[in-house]
Formats: structure tokens, sequence, C-alpha cells
């Protein structure tokens, strides 16, 4: 009986995958904003990619996130897609591995540790490189680049947005219950790799020395796909509770 069910089982995860591969790339260029500096851009495709990963686990998260993110820089610029396989494929398998699997066997006051640690390392990051690297911020939109708007932020309001972002990942680590609260921290940590893999790649194989403007746009593309993801993911799953098996 088995044997008739595995292959079968496999035939829904792949058709599963194909189906979110397809939404990770219609999300990921649906809102597209240059970042000048490298030639990346800012997106909304983590929305995609977490809620896959969340649902199905990490293979679906994996073949999602890697093939439909990569399909879209094909499209928007090439010259990440290589990178973006590997590091969105990463990605999708450790948000999905972490929330299925690994984080299940961690006792809560572990995670809540573990969740508050990782937002104070979040804020940190997200001032630090604000304050030093967003002073005057030009937004660009779309291809070919289109300057939308200027903006000039201080410091000061960086360092408030890191503090305000530590607090609130920790207070959502010890206020959520235990499942959407493993949730927080599996996307966190996959969305720490993805923002070092980018900073690797471009530094590494682009040879881009800004790279390290990038990291807080992409801190903020993380942010935007887990307070998204985290309450689809859990409508999904309460009106399909089949998802979770």
């Amino acid at each position: 009986m088995k044997t008739r069910e595995n292959p079968a089982k496999m035939t829904i995860t792949l058709a599963i995958a194909a189906v979110f591969a397809a939404l990770v790339c219609v999300a990921t260029l649906v809102l597209v904003v240059n970042i000048p500096a490298t030639n990346g851009y800012f997106n909304i495709g983590e929305i995609m990619i977490y809620v896959a990963a969340l649902l199905f686990g990490p293979l679906v998260g994996a073949f999602a996130g890697g093939v439909g993110a990569a399909i879209a820089d094909l499209l928007a610029a090439p010259v990440f897609a290589p990178g973006t396989l590997v590091i969105k494929c990463c990605e999708g398998a450790i948000v999905g591995f972490l929330n299925k699997k690994a984080l299940k066997r961690a006792s809560t006051a572990d995670w809540r540790t573990y969740t508050m640690l990782l937002g104070v390392f979040v804020g940190v990051l997200l001032a630090t490189i604000g304050s030093l690297y967003y002073r005057n911020v030009d937004v660009y939109l779309g291809y070919p680049q289109s300057i939308m708007f200027s903006l000039s932020i201080p410091a000061e309001v960086w360092y408030f947005l890191g503090g305000i972002l530590a607090l609130a990942i920790a207070l959502v680590g010890f206020k959520l219950e235990p499942e959407s609260g493993r949730a927080v921290l599996a996307i966190l940590v996959g969305g720490l790799e993805m923002i070092a893999g980018y900073f690797l790649y471009e530094q590494l194989v682009l040879g881009k020395t800004a790279a390290i403007v990038e990291i807080a746009a992409n801190i903020i593309q993380m942010l935007a796909g887990m307070i998204i993801a985290i309450p689809v993911a859990r409508i999904i799953s309460r009106r399909l509770p089949q998802s979770k098996s």
C-alpha cells in the first residue's frame, strides 16, 4: 500500500511546488523597486516563499523559492539569477525545515530566547546600515529605472526604527502561541541566510563594493514577507487542514 501512496504523494508535492514557484515569480515581479547602488531590487516574493515553506515544508519551500525567484531574476536582473537560485532555495528549505521539524522539538523557552536574540541582532543591523548608508534615499520603481521621489532620513530615525524592530520581534516571540512563534523564528533564520547570501554573492561573485547598502532593503523585504506570510499561512491551514500533513 505504501508503494502506491509514495509516488502519488511525490506527484502532489511536485505539483504544489510548481504552482508556488509560479506564484513566487509573479509576486517577485509585481513590485520592483530598484536599488541603483547594486542594480538589485526590492520585491515581495518572500511572501510566497514563506507561505510555501510554512505550509508544505522544506522541499516545496526550496523549489518554489529557488526556481520561482530565479525565473523572475532572468526577466528583471539576469546577473542575479544563479545566486538567487541557490540563496532562495536555501531560504525556503531553512524556513520549512525549522518550522515543520526542528523547532517542534525545542522547548518554548529556547525558541523564545533565540527569537529575542535574533530580533536584537536584526534591529541593530537595520539601525547601523540605515544610519550609515540611507541618510538620503532616491526611490526608483520598475525597469527601466525611473525615479519616483527622494527622501532625507536623519540617523536618529534609523536608530528609532532599529530599536522598535528589536522590541517588536522580542515581544512577538513572547506573546504569540507556539505555532506562530516558531514560524517567526524560522523566517528570521531563513531571512538572515538570504541577507547574508546576497551580500556575499554581490561582494565575491559580482564584485559590487556597495553590496552592504542592500542589507537594509533585504531586512525590510524579509520583515514584509513575515508579516504577511504568517497570517496567510494560518488562514490557509485552517481552511485546508490537510496541508499540515
